[in-house]
């Protein structure tokens, strides 16, 4: 069983919509949580797109969602620059996320750090080159995020992940990850809420990015059967995280066959409907009455 809560972490695409596809009930579920008085914050490794546009395409899709409550990566990339005092920077990612970085010089002569996002059909040799040779003149090597893949209306397709290792591998040199599943991602969300990790709980389709990353710095975690979830997958998640369909018992462990032969087997598709859309009273997390600050 969770834990009682009081925040919720909540990931976007898979969970909340897949691309431009609202996942059917997802609404209803967020307007419950705010009911009951949960503490929110909407976060999303996606590369793809600005902080602003984000912003509005929660909005269309019927999400109430304020500009504190969303947390993305290339926010917490400005922070992390210029916490090292980096100003000159090259950026590997769409013309429209770059707006998100402003405030730094973007330049490829004697860049500081090299920040990797979604740059999608554009990767190719020459940009990964360019990223190669700046982190090899000593710049250092930024991810966004490090997802492995995602899913888009037309099926799964490489993430940025692939495209880091490779800078990796070529430069001997490890990136510094600014997105999930990275630790300092869930710890400055839970210093915004003003909450201990065991006071909030992380739901998510991911159960690399999403769900390890939560686990890894103490919060709980909720697997849903919804965008990239795969029943292999899931089954690998361990006591401490519930499958989002059944939030009101413990899912199988991987070890008793006979359970889990006795579990529904779901295939995954893009936009099922949310299973937490039916929370009630039963289904919930409870709440903490009162969100102390303690010790992570």
């Amino acid at each position: 069983m969770l834990e009682p809560v009081s925040a919720l972490l909540l990931d976007l695409d898979g969970v909340l919509y897949v691309e431009e596809d609202l996942v059917e009930g997802a609404v209803d579920a967020v307007v419950r949580l705010r009911e009951r008085d949960f503490a929110l914050r909407f976060v999303t490794n996606t590369t793809a797109r600005s902080r602003a546009r984000t912003l509005d395409k929660l909005s269309h899709l019927g999400f109430a969602v304020s500009d504190p409550e969303l947390v993305t990566p290339s926010g917490l990339a400005v922070r992390y620059c210029r916490d090292r005092g980096y100003q000159r920077v090259a950026l590997v990612m769409n013309d429209e996320v770059k707006r998100d970085f402003d405030g730094l010089d973007e330049t490829v002569d004697r860049a500081q750090a090299v920040i990797v996002g979604d740059l999608g059909p554009a990767f190719g040799y020459d940009v990964l080159n360019q990223a190669f040779r700046c982190v090899m003149d000593g710049a250092e090597l930024i991810a966004l995020q490090k997802n492995r893949y995602w899913l888009r209306a037309d099926g799964l397709s490489l993430d940025v992940g692939p495209f880091v290792a490779a800078i990796e591998y070529a430069t001997s040199r490890d990136a510094y990850v600014v997105g999930k599943p990275a630790s300092g991602f869930f710890e400055q969300v839970l210093d915004d809420l003003g909450v201990c990790s065991r006071a909030a709980a992380m739901v998510g389709d991911d159960i690399e990015s999403d769900i390890g990353g939560a686990l890894s710095v103490g919060l709980q975690a909720i697997l849903v059967r919804t965008g990239k979830y795969r029943e292999d997958k899931g089954a690998g998640v361990g006591d401490r995280a519930l499958l989002g369909d059944r939030l009101n018992r413990r899912p199988p462990r991987t070890g008793d066959a006979s359970r889990r032969a006795r579990a529904p087997q779901r295939s995954a598709r893009p936009c099922r409907p949310w299973p937490m859309r039916r929370f009630g009273e039963r289904t919930l997390p409870r709440r903490r009455p009162a969100p102390s600050r303690c010790r992570r």
